[in-house]
């Protein structure tokens, strides 16, 4: 019961942060040069991880159609549901997790450190609101940046599904991408895309939320950057079934 309604209050401290946050960046004067600052940490930085995660999941993705259809006469449709299943699922949800790993521990940490330091505090004295200059442009920057790099790990594991196809199969590149375009719509897109943008704002806000209520000096430190991590990774992975659950619904 106790786990339950700590559960409860952590949701609805998350939520509390979140209204604060999007109130404080919009209150004049808007500060975009540490957003810009937080997507090249968040984004730009993670760009590699999430290239090499990409490509090789679509790789052995590829490989596990193409050796399993083949006993059904239905290898040649591996580019089909090579594309699917990265673009509507494996895309966003690795990259999520991958990104959330890294930037989620990272912002946890910084901010953790300046708990158990006072440097919130002190900014509290000077008259600023820790809210605006520490949490909003985390946040804002995870959701700008998910999508992009959600994009780049579709187009990538989609490369290394079209090596393995061609490679297990026999088919051409051309046939491999005639397939992809006639598998692939909007709401595939839409679908992916969709929940990378709620996955950002879960790396930001839940990485902020507990790197904010440290305590305990050092060894809090490092205990809320552990918590962070296991946060955002169950949230992404039960979200990604939610979301996946209303998508279907509303679109198919």
């Amino acid at each position: 019961m106790n786990g339950f309604r700590g559960l409860l209050a952590d949701a609805g401290g998350i939520a509390i942060l979140s209204g604060r946050a999007f109130v404080a960046f919009w209150r004049s004067p808007v500060e975009w040069a540490p957003v810009l600052h937080q997507i090249d940490h968040a984004g730009i930085r993670s760009w590699s991880i999430t290239a090499l995660t990409a490509v090789f999941t679509g790789m052995v993705l590829a490989l596990q159609f193409a050796t399993g259809l083949e006993s059904y006469g239905g290898s040649m449709y591996t580019g089909k549901l090579v594309a699917l299943g990265i673009v509507r699922e494996l895309g966003p949800t690795l990259t999520a997790l991958l990104v959330g790993g890294r930037v989620g521990s990272g912002f946890a940490a910084e901010l953790g450190s300046m708990v158990v330091n006072e440097q919130v505090d002190a900014i509290r004295a000077l008259g600023a609101d820790p809210v605006k200059k520490l949490v909003a442009p985390r946040v804002l920057a995870c959701i700008i940046a998910l999508p992009l790099l959600t994009m780049l790990a579709d187009i990538v594991g989609l490369f290394g599904g079209l090596l393995i196809t061609m490679r297990e199969v026999g088919v051409t590149r051309k046939f491999f991408f005639s397939q992809v375009t006639e598998t692939l719509g909007f709401v595939d897109l839409a679908h992916g895309l969709g929940k990378s943008l709620f996955f950002g704002y879960f790396i930001g806000v839940i990485g902020c939320f507990v790197g904010l209520r440290t305590t305990g000096g050092t060894e809090g430190v490092g205990q809320s950057t552990t918590r962070a991590v296991v946060n955002i990774s169950i949230t992404v992975l039960v979200s990604n079934y939610l979301l996946s659950t209303i998508f279907v619904a509303l679109y198919g």
